[in-house]
């Protein structure tokens, strides 16, 4: 038996990636439209059809808003169009942790993923901020849902991996990065994501991506370490289904799945009904 449990096989289906530094000009992503086109066409190619459009929105570093954030999702969609790529985009953000996030998600000047109750939370990346639990608690009693992105990749998760785990408990998931699993941060990123596989507290793979060469949107990479590890269904479940319940606003498989619940495949037919 695999160390995620057991496991089954599938083939793979289209993917979706929640989390991608794609709009140029906007933050330290690709610099210009041409940078973003081959970007999309590289997740393309990789396998994905829907990718979030993620930039930051890091308070006195990247001001980003809502409104910015869609006005270059419409752009990329008219000039992918041009191009004759076919990746669908939805807008999303992002998100550091703020202590008025919550008053801007619910202006919108915080973007959340497809204008679902989910979002991308980004923990600050040196040290804990006090009172985190509590935090993600405020915010899913406001009716939202935080992703905390990349929790593998934080400097202080050796120490505090117990705030990880205490979050999932208070109704946050959790997203790894796709270069995490095949070593691209380090053994050290590689070994926390396969002990949250392994912890059955992740729900979703993205890339994380910000470019076509250092960190590419090649989310297949994660995907197949997955299945690797986990077993196929398993991988299906946080590039496929995960994501799209997502963006459809739905609630999300738990971090495992039970094995005597089967896996139910969603047909290629149904990926345009998310909208």
């Amino acid at each position: 038996m695999s160390p995620c449990g057991p496991t089954s096989s599938t083939r793979a289906d289209p993917m979706i990636d929640l989390h991608c530094h794609l709009l140029p000009g906007i933050d330290d992503g690709p610099r210009d439209l041409a940078a973003s086109l081959d970007m999309a066409r590289m997740a393309v190619a990789d396998g994905v059809l829907v990718t979030a459009c993620t930039p930051h929105i890091t308070p006195g570093v990247y001001n980003n808003d809502g409104e910015s954030i869609q006005a270059g999702v419409d752009a990329l969609v008219a000039a992918l169009a041009d191009a004759a790529i076919p990746l669908q985009l939805v807008a999303g953000a992002d998100a550091h942790i703020a202590p008025d996030l919550a008053g801007r998600l619910a202006a919108g000047a915080v973007p959340t993923l497809a204008g679902s109750r989910y979002f991308l939370l980004e923990p600050p990346t040196n040290v804990p901020p006090p009172g985190l639990v509590s935090f993600v608690s405020s915010l899913t009693a406001a009716g939202y849902l935080p992703i905390v992105t990349h929790p593998e990749r934080l400097a202080w998760i050796e120490t505090r991996y117990d705030l990880i785990r205490g979050l999932v408990a208070r109704g946050a998931s959790i997203q790894l990065t796709a270069g995490s699993l095949v070593g691209r941060f380090g053994r050290r990123s590689r070994y926390w994501a396969e002990r949250m596989l392994d912890d059955d507290i992740v729900h979703v793979i993205a890339t994380d991506a910000h470019d076509t060469r250092d960190r590419p949107p090649r989310l297949s990479v994660g995907r197949d370490a997955v299945a690797r590890r986990c077993g196929d269904a398993r991988a299906n479940l946080l590039v496929v289904i995960n994501p799209l319940r997502i963006l459809k606003d739905a609630a999300i498989h738990p971090a495992s799945l039970s094995p005597d619940r089967p896996k139910r495949r969603i047909p290629v037919s149904s990926w345009g009904e998310w909208r």
